[in-house]
């Protein structure tokens, strides 16, 4: 008996997909008490408590050997280098209103989470 090729493929991909969904372990969901209590005690402007502080790493999962960063970091670290670079476009074109500049810069501050100014953008 001959089977299309197709069907064979088909056949294939989803044995593959059920397989790999069977074999997958699920990452551990955060506490939702800590979780829901964070963003009222920010609002409220308390600090987190202890119990809410992310705990030290375990030793099992020290990486200060590695040679490079994790692959998310690299990526977060890229998209920022090719967003200044677009901003350094920005800042040197006289034709680009300054309040436009502005709030792009401070956009792209809340990204990095520090202060952005032109000058700023030569670290990238």
């Amino acid at each position: 008996m001959r089977f299309p090729l197709r069907f064979l493929f088909l056949l294939l991909v989803a044995s593959t997909a059920s397989a790999q969904k069977a074999g997958t372990p699920q990452p551990p969901q955060p506490p939702a008490a800590s979780a829901a209590a964070s963003p009222a005690a920010a609002k409220a402007g308390k600090t987190p408590s202890a119990a809410a502080r992310p705990q030290p790493r375990p030793e099992w999962r020290d990486t200060t050997g590695y040679r490079f960063p994790a692959v998310g970091k690299t990526v977060a670290d890229m998209q920022n280098a090719a967003h200044a670079m677009r901003l350094r476009d920005y800042c040197a074109d006289t034709r680009v209103k300054d309040e436009f500049v502005r709030e792009r810069l401070t956009r792209f501050s809340a990204i990095t989470g520090r202060e952005e100014t032109c000058r700023t953008l030569l670290d990238y």
